[in-house]
């Protein structure tokens, strides 16, 4: 009997005894924690230990969400034709022994812009692997559908503390000893999450393939049918747009609340951990709000949320602490809108796509979300660079709190309950 054979309909204990989901969900843990710590680590490493302008930041986050346009839907037909447990484990391993280069080519004074950019470019490309596959290994973990907002619910609620616990320990590490060093965390936790995938018993489905069928012929099957998917489709459109508002503003206001307001790297840190603890309510409120509310209703006040509070990062004034508060419940509310919104995509998705096309759907969704949002820093790089790093956060703010009235327009926002679930066929 495989772990997932526990799963007894009517038992809402039963993922806390799918042993091979809970040891997934403790790997992705680890390496979501390492991770949170690189996300502050990696542009303070730039900012601090190599003086990068704003234009560098801009191509740093550029440069981790472009793979996901170059190679997404490419490694979407390969999980699709192979074993998605073994992608991950070669994904992760492949991150921890470049992001460990970060801390030894420093020691050795050898670490220049250049190189950082291009260790963040194959890191991007590895997480691009890793993120297609455990979305499409969920399903096969918790293989009733019943189950997965639980699961996915689960899975936000570690990621939220992740994004918590994260930023606090980065900017503890990087007074403590430097930025580099504090990347060091992050290679880690892979190989925690590394040694928890090999220990998962559960089996995978062969896929079935056809030698003759091309790897084109998959591809376009998949992305036919995330245009032809009404839900889908919507999906990608908006997550496009929401991941390029993000990028925008996250590394403007890192070197903003840095330089500009100078903001200590601790406490920008705690700032941050506090922030994201609002993600942490999200992930944990998440599943009763589905199960009492309509689902397009959750979805919707997600998204607002999580955009128009933005808006109080730019507009922060006055003293010191009220600054400090200001951008602490910018976060917090940002963190708990897209907490939830995470939640009901991501489960929406795996419903409404058959088990056989996971890989190359989210493959093509996350190419779609990345590669629009991969342009949000260079632009905003370069607003700052002509207007000032401010003036870009106003920028990028006001047009992602008006973005947020597209949701009016959204077939997801209009559904009351989880659509019936895809079939293989």
């Amino acid at each position: 009997m495989t772990a997932q054979d526990t799963t007894v309909a009517g038992d809402r204990r039963s993922l806390w005894r799918n042993s091979d989901f809970l040891k997934f969900w403790s790997g992705e843990t680890l390496s979501l924690f390492g991770t949170q710590i690189t996300m502050l680590a990696l542009p303070l490493t730039a900012v601090i230990t190599l003086n990068a302008q704003p234009e560098d930041l801009g191509i740093l986050r550029f440069l981790q969400m472009v793979p996901y346009l170059l190679f997404g839907p490419l490694f979407g037909v390969w999980v699709d034709r192979h074993q998605r447990r073994t992608a991950m484990i070669g994904a992760n391993t492949v991150r921890m022994i470049l992001i460990g280069l970060v801390p030894l080519l420093a020691a050795f004074d050898a670490l220049t812009v250049p190189l950082l950019l291009a260790i963040t470019f194959g890191v991007g490309m590895a997480a691009v692997l890793f993120d297609v596959s455990w979305m499409s290994f969920v399903p096969t973990l918790v293989r009733d559908s019943d189950y997965l907002v639980e699961a996915n619910a689960k899975l936000a609620t570690t990621a939220a503390t992740a994004d918590a616990a994260g930023p606090g320990v980065a900017g503890s590490l990087v007074n403590l000893l430097s930025a580099p060093i504090a990347i060091a965390a992050n290679a880690v936790t892979f190989l925690g999450s590394v040694l928890s995938l090999l220990m998962i018993r559960t089996r995978e489905a062969v896929p079935v393939r056809s030698s003759r069928r091309r790897p084109a012929a998959d591809l376009v099957e998949g992305l036919r049918f995330v245009v032809g998917n009404t839900y889908v489709r919507w999906v990608a459109v908006v997550g496009a747009m929401a991941n390029f508002f993000m990028s925008a503003t996250q590394p403007m206001f890192i070197l903003y609340a840095v330089r500009d307001r100078e903001v200590p790297p601790s406490v920008l840190g705690l700032m941050l951990t506090i922030g994201a603890c609002g993600g942490i309510l999200g992930g944990l409120t998440s599943q009763r709000l589905v199960s009492r509310l309509r689902l397009g209703h959750v979805y919707a006040g997600g998204l607002i949320m999580a955009f128009a509070s933005s808006l109080l990062l730019p507009a922060a004034s006055g003293p010191t602490w009220v600054v400090y508060a200001m951008f602490t419940a910018a976060w917090f509310l940002g963190f708990t809108g897209l907490s939830i919104v995470n939640v009901v995509i991501m489960s929406l998705r795996q419903t409404v796509t058959p088990p056989h096309m996971l890989g190359r759907m989210n493959a093509a969704v996350r190419a779609v979300m990345f590669g629009v949002g991969a342009l949000g820093g260079p632009i905003a790089g370069t607003i700052a660079a002509v207007a000032g790093v401010r003036e870009a956060l106003w920028v990028s703010t006001s047009a992602s709190a008006l973005f947020v009235l597209s949701v009016l327009f959204s077939p997801v926002t209009r559904l009351r309950t989880m659509p019936a679930a895809a079939t293989t066929d």
